[in-house]
């Protein structure tokens, strides 16, 4: 059976609106993985890097933030990725937003709480300056975007082609809803799954 690992937004969790539709609309012909990814984004990169080692997935699908990490690690461990949404800016996203928080879906540990700081937007600095360094001309068609036309969040298209050639539209917002998973991103990534 194919294995797919979903990798959720930066206010998400593994138990969110997309990837528990993914994991529904693949059920009994993939497993999809939702784990809950780290805050940090360097723990966040290392902890997705060990998941894949041990768990080989056969495809990446990623949303926001989890699109920024899905783009940084598919060409240099060899993994197909459907990005969605990607926020390939998440300082100029934090910035906007320094505070206290809490989390939109529950994770697995009860922490819901979070606190946004300039030391955590400038570790997701670093990273933002060298995200496309490992770009493999190998993947420029193994890498596809899929991006919302009422995403009043992210906007970086126009990036994504600057390193990727298959970019895709549909007509919700910057998180998809579980109808829009299963009628936009659904078919995109059986697609993928079928190049393979």
């Amino acid at each position: 059976m194919k294995k797919i690992l979903f990798l959720h937004g930066f206010y998400a969790s593994g138990q969110c609106v997309p990837a528990l539709a993914l994991r529904d609309s693949f059920e009994g012909r993939a497993e999809v993985l939702t784990p809950d990814l780290p805050m940090h984004p360097k723990e966040a990169v290392g902890f997705i890097r060990e998941l894949i080692d041990r768990e080989k997935p056969d495809l990446l699908v990623g949303n926001s933030c989890g699109s920024f990490y899905a783009q940084m690690v598919a060409s240099t461990m060899g993994i197909p990725a459907l990005l969605g949404n990607p926020h390939f800016r998440m300082t100029e996203f934090l910035k906007q937003r320094i505070g206290d928080h809490q989390y939109k879906s529950p994770r697995k540990d009860g922490k819901q709480d979070f606190t946004i700081n300039e030391a955590l937007i400038e570790e997701f600095a670093e990273l933002e300056a060298i995200q496309f360094n490992d770009c493999n001309p190998c993947y420029k068609d193994r890498i596809w975007g899929v991006f919302g036309e009422q995403d009043t969040l992210a906007h970086f298209e126009p990036l994504f082609l600057e390193h990727y050639s298959h970019s895709f539209h549909f007509p919700g917002g910057h998180t998809p809803t579980a109808e829009e998973v299963r009628t936009w991103y659904l078919p995109l990534a059986e697609k993928m799954l079928k190049l393979l």
